[in-house]
């Protein structure tokens, strides 16, 4: 008996040991994309690198749904895969042909405020340089599984950039009378230019 409850207490401490804190998740993700940017090598390799770092740390299908807003509920099984596909390509090239213009930003976690047990606020400064000003990030982080902390959004200077999403997505669908092709068509043409 003493054996077993030794052991559910090593079991228990390891699962402890490999959670990670929302603020630190964060600050290593920074760590790892500015090492990225700042290596000599090419766009496209940087590009590539970003995107792999994305598809471990921020929850794609999560953010996408989001966007989506109320019109997923209308979505067949085949209509939310085609969307999750195309959402994964366009987010991606989007967050990292915008990312890899930069040459190693600067960015330090200063804060973090619990909101819940599924959800975090990390605070962060992009710090400024001679050619920008500082920036403020809050970053919302899914903390159901504190083992794999996911970022569902970043606010920049106050604006969330998973809200304005939703709201450019929902202009497209409400000037083509919520027909969910015109958007899979928008995805699909910004993935290929």
């Amino acid at each position: 008996m003493k054996k077993i409850i030794l052991i559910l207490l090593l079991l228990n401490l390891n699962n402890h040991v490999y959670s990670i804190e929302p603020d630190v998740f964060v600050q290593s993700t920074v760590n790892r994309a500015s090492q990225i940017l700042s290596k000599n090598i090419s766009k496209e390799e940087k590009i590539d690198k970003l995107k792999s770092i994305a598809k471990e740390t921020v929850d794609i299908k999560g953010v996408g749904f989001y966007s989506l807003g109320s019109t997923r509920k209308t979505l067949n099984d085949n209509q939310k895969k085609q969307y999750l596909f195309l959402f994964e390509n366009y987010f991606l090239k989007s967050f990292s042909s915008r990312l890899s213009e930069y040459t190693n930003p600067e960015i330090d976690v200063t804060n973090k405020e619990v909101l819940n047990k599924n959800y975090t606020i990390v605070n962060s400064i992009l710090v400024a340089t001679e050619n920008r000003p500082e920036v403020k990030i809050d970053w919302r982080i899914y903390t159901k599984n504190p083992n794999n902390p996911l970022i569902r959004d970043l606010i920049i200077e106050g604006l969330s950039l998973a809200r304005t999403q939703k709201e450019e997505f929902a202009s497209i669908l409400n000037s083509n009378d919520g027909d969910i092709n015109a958007l899979f068509k928008t995805l699909e043409e910004f993935s290929k230019n």
